[in-house]
């Protein structure tokens, strides 16, 4: 670790990890459980994504105060069939019940071609695209789903009924890092409505509504009783019906709008689902190379078309400049971190 001119502090992604563990356990995680998220909070913040990196601390320890998440669950596996695991977390987070599949959920990719999982009785609060990231590492392509918390009024509807409902894919790419997408059914995701009002910006027009019903570009507005509006109108809005049928009912889990944590003061966690779909292209396109090579052939074309980023690439970046420099945390997030319980390194 060390502290710029500006008062920054850089940390390894090891040293983040290990800062915010404790204050997890303290919160009510096993170790286990504590380890794995504070893994996830820093990866996420390493890689850039800050509406779910450290931003996401306070809420996992509000959580696990209340009672609302089982910080010590331990998630139960069946095998319905050839090619679906079931995971029942057991009211506790969803990464932790992936990470206990995750071997297993390869191997029966490798041997049917492909492979369900089915997280129920979960909570979500991290990237979807850290989810699916591991499975695109070892050549599957990788779909998942996650219904939220409501905050999503339907296209044509006049009240929020549909979380944010993110989704995101993965292919595997010929020598590089995979093509990793990730985003919300909603125009802009929760986490990044609450960035922009504790910043103080204003959002951008067609973003969400307020306690009245009104259009608003007020981030506060739409934290205090507003709503999000659903991306694309009713393209977005049935994709986020899509995944409530999916994350929520396929599982055996609340729909968004069924989530209730009014008798766990504090709490604000979707108690909800989570779907994966894994595939693996060596049947499906007669070899993992040949489609790898199919997915840069596709990439080329968009490029040669004018299409000058690509999912994930700013995201890699980040990663690279974290690497270089470590994990760069601005003092008053440092200090919130410090009043969280977290322990600096030595």
């Amino acid at each position: 670790m060390f502290v710029d001119r500006s008062g920054n502090h850089h940390l390894s992604l090891a040293e983040l990890t290990a800062m915010l563990q404790p204050a997890l356990v303290e919160a009510g995680a096993s170790d286990n459980v504590a380890g794995i998220l504070a893994l996830n909070c820093a990866t996420a913040e390493r890689d850039g994504s800050r509406s779910h990196g450290l931003y996401r601390v306070s809420g996992y320890i509000d959580n696990l105060r209340s009672g609302f998440v089982n910080g010590k669950a331990v998630p139960v596996i069946a095998r319905p069939g050839a090619a679906m695991i079931r995971v029942d977390a057991c009211r506790g987070y969803g990464r932790p019940a992936l990470e206990a599949v995750i071997p297993e959920a390869i191997d029966v990719c490798r041997m049917a071609g492909t492979c369900v999982i089915a997280i129920g009785n979960s909570h979500h609060n991290g990237p979807l695209w850290l989810d699916i990231e591991p499975f695109a590492d070892d050549g599957l392509v990788a779909l998942t789903m996650v219904a939220s918390v409501v905050a999503v009024v339907p296209h044509g509807a006049r009240r929020p009924v549909y979380g944010t409902n993110p989704m995101a894919f993965a292919v595997p790419r010929h020598g590089r890092a995979p093509l990793i997408f990730d985003q919300s059914s909603s125009v802009m995701a929760h986490g990044e409505v609450g960035i922009a009002a504790r910043e103080g910006r204003i959002l951008a027009e067609g973003v969400g509504i307020d306690a009245a019903g009104n259009p608003t570009r007020d981030p506060k507005a739409i934290m205090a009783g507003g709503a999000l509006l659903p991306f694309g109108g009713h393209k977005g809005s049935q994709i986020a019906m899509m995944i409530e049928l999916l994350a929520g009912a396929m599982t055996g889990s609340n729909f968004s709008h069924q989530v209730d944590w009014s008798d766990y003061p504090g709490a604000c966690s979707a108690h909800t689902g989570q779907l994966f779909i894994l595939i693996d292209p060596v049947g499906a396109s007669g070899g993992s190379t040949g489609f790898a090579l199919r997915v840069e052939e596709l990439l080329a074309e968009l490029a040669a078309a004018g299409q000058e980023r690509f999912p994930g690439e700013r995201r890699i970046a980040a990663r690279e400049k974290a690497l270089r420099e470590g994990i760069s945390i601005e003092p008053a997030v440092w200090e919130d971190l410090l009043s969280l319980g977290a322990h600096p390194p030595e």
